[in-house]
């Protein structure tokens, strides 16, 4: 029954299935990938970002505002998707920017020079091409507006979200909090590799909250066995 219900995302949907882990995808030149592997999907995601100087409540620093989003399935992403067949992984990316958050191109387009990674997934006979690029705060603040206006705004995505990138007094909530959602494909693993390559937080900031998001996974499994035993 339950395969019957995915109806003309039925091709699709192996690709956003959910239990991948961080070892499912192996870096791979980006030469390599657009050239090889023809008969895999590609897809292509992007990372938007600001630089952000404020203090907030004269204790966290911001450090920056990136461009996420809610996907339509309930889990977190970057905005892009599946490369056409014949397609460049740049172009795919651009069409899929102006879909999901009506990216303005003669601006903002994404080029070959804001590629960071791309991996390859066996599993899933996958490519994933991932980017990344800066703007002001201005900017940033303009594109989280005009989000509402996009073609596939409440289809395919269902809103902006900004990773909070701080950690705050309990060394919880903030960003290890946001690093224990659920994540599309490996965006999580991408999130941090971009965070380290712009400058936003240092390794060592990154490893931290990291080791803090699995401990707060791993508690708060803990706590809800014990409530369902208890119930």
């Amino acid at each position: 029954m339950e395969e019957n219900n995915w109806g003309w995302l039925a091709p699709f949907e192996k690709f956003g299935r959910l239990g991948d882990s961080k070892d499912n995808f192996q870096p791979i030149e980006y030469s390599e990938a657009k050239s090889k592997h023809p008969s895999f999907t590609h897809a292509s995601h992007g990372m938007i970002f600001a630089r952000d100087d404020r203090v907030l409540w004269d204790l966290y620093k911001a450090r920056g505002a990136v461009l996420m989003q809610m996907r339509f399935d309930g889990v977190i992403g970057f905005p892009g998707g599946l490369v056409e067949k014949g397609e460049h992984p740049v172009c795919g990316l651009n069409r899929e920017m102006q879909e999901e958050i009506s990216l303005d191109l003669t601006s903002h387009r994404f080029t070959d020079h804001d590629h960071v990674v791309s991996f390859l997934n066996e599993d899933k006979s996958l490519v994933l091409h991932f980017y990344k690029k800066e703007v002001s705060m201005e900017e940033f603040k303009a594109l989280e507006i005009k989000n509402l206006q996009a073609p596939e705004y409440g289809i395919e995505t269902f809103g902006i979200i900004r990773p909070p990138l701080f950690t705050m007094g309990d060394g919880i909530r903030g960003l290890p909090a946001f690093l224990a959602n659920h994540f599309a494909g490996n965006a999580r693993e991408e999130l941090v590799m971009a965070l380290s390559l712009s400058n936003l937080l240092s390794q060592e900031e990154l490893q931290v909250a990291l080791k803090a998001s699995q401990t707060f996974q791993e508690t708060s499994f803990v706590n809800r066995n014990q409530t369902c035993k208890n119930d």
